[in-house]
């Protein structure tokens, strides 16, 4: 994709291009570390259940060097006698084989963590293509698994040849033993051959780990346009998005335009702004502004104001800093408590003077109206 498009890998690899990978079974492995990780488990369970081995390997062929001459040559006994043997062997290698299968689970766990994907096993043609695989036979991260298989097996193999060249006297001495002294001593031998082997293992495994870790974030590196078409593809094309945000602003619109009837005054800018206010005596609360609009909105909320008699007052600094400092289903500000109250008064007095209930109240001066400074800067 990279080299069809002519750009280059340079941006991390995006959380969904990880999930993805990691649903095919991609994820960062290092042989070498669960190579170590087994050889040492070999050492620690050769220490702690040897004592277990040797007895079993003793028992075993203590067994089958007193056999009489009967149960030789009996069929039956031979096959029982080789169960025995064998589930005798078993129970002395219980302990390590457990060891050894735990070993290799936490291996891979350790470096990508645990995954299970059915996507990494599944046939593929581009597996059996020839020329597929002759290109993989031949790339970088081939030559690569080469040369550190090369360095891996003179590394290990010399020193190996090196250890055993050390001990091949204690080895051939082995001959000279009683039974259960050479499988002690032969126990010790093995104990110290993996410690020293396993130590040559943590140099490569400190060496392959990081490589392996830097080799998959080169691998799942993005290019700049791989990451725009993802973006693009998980929040939507900017028209669908566009349109969603229309379909939001006619809804939430619709829904401000049913509170406007029960709004206690609307004030006006007095063509371009509208809000509605309305405030609850029995909570005794802050006035809410129920709906707010310019233009063609503000429009629709003076005419539905007309229909259902809601006062309206023409007071364009009070409606424009209620405009830009309010939220629909907000209190007003704090610092606007003063201007509001005095339109709501005088809104109030004005319903009651309609029901002939009071004096027609004086003009309220909007010009007048006490609106602090910083509710003036969007004015």
């Amino acid at each position: 994709m990279a080299e069809e498009s002519g750009q280059e890998k340079t941006e991390d690899p995006t959380p969904k291009r990880i999930r993805e990978a990691r649903e095919k079974g991609d994820v960062p492995r290092s042989k070498e570390l669960t190579t170590t990780l087994v050889l040492m488990a070999a050492v620690f369970s050769v220490i702690i259940f040897g004592s277990q081995l040797a007895n079993s390997l003793l028992g075993m062929m203590e067994s089958n060097f007193i056999l009489d001459r009967q149960a030789i040559f009996d069929t039956n006994k031979i096959f029982s006698h080789f169960g025995l043997s064998a589930l005798e062997a078993l129970k002395g290698l219980a302990g390590v084989f457990g060891t050894l299968v735990l070993a290799a689970l936490i291996g891979p766990i350790a470096l990508g963590g645990w995954n299970f994907s059915g996507k990494s096993i599944a046939p593929k043609g581009s597996r059996i293509d020839p020329l597929a695989g002759i290109k993989r036979m031949f790339s970088l991260k081939s030559l690569v698994e080469l040369f550190k298989a090369i360095a891996k097996f003179a590394l290990v193999g010399g020193f190996a040849i090196l250890i055993l060249w050390t001990i091949r006297g204690d080895i051939l001495a082995l001959a000279t033993f009683e039974a259960r002294p050479a499988i002690d001593a032969a126990l010790d031998i093995i104990i110290w051959v993996f410690m020293a082997l396993s130590a040559v293992l943590i140099l490569v495994a400190i060496v392959d780990v990081p490589y392996q870790l830097y080799d998959y974030t080169k691998k799942m590196k993005m290019t700049l346009q791989e990451v725009k078409d993802e973006m693009k593809n998980t929040e939507g094309k900017p028209e669908v998005k566009g349109r969603i945000r229309q379909l939001q602003r006619e809804i939430a619109q619709r829904q401000m335009m049913k509170d406007v009837p029960e709004a206690d005054v609307v004030i006006t800018n007095p063509t371009h702004y509208a809000v509605a206010l309305k405030y609850d005596a029995e909570n005794r609360g802050a006035p809410v502004l129920v709906a707010k609009g310019a233009d063609f909105v503000a429009f629709k909320i003076r005419e539905i104001a007309e229909e259902h008699d809601v006062p309206i007052l023409s007071a364009p600094p009070l409606a424009r800093a209620l405009y830009n400092f309010t939220e629909i289903d907000e209190e007003v500000p704090a610092g606007l408590y003063m201007a509001v109250a005095q339109v709501l008064a005088y809104v109030f007095q004005l319903k009651r003077h309609k029901q002939q209930a009071a004096e027609k109240p004086s003009d309220i001066q909007v010009d007048q109206l006490p609106i602090p400074e910083e509710y003036q800067d969007d004015l």
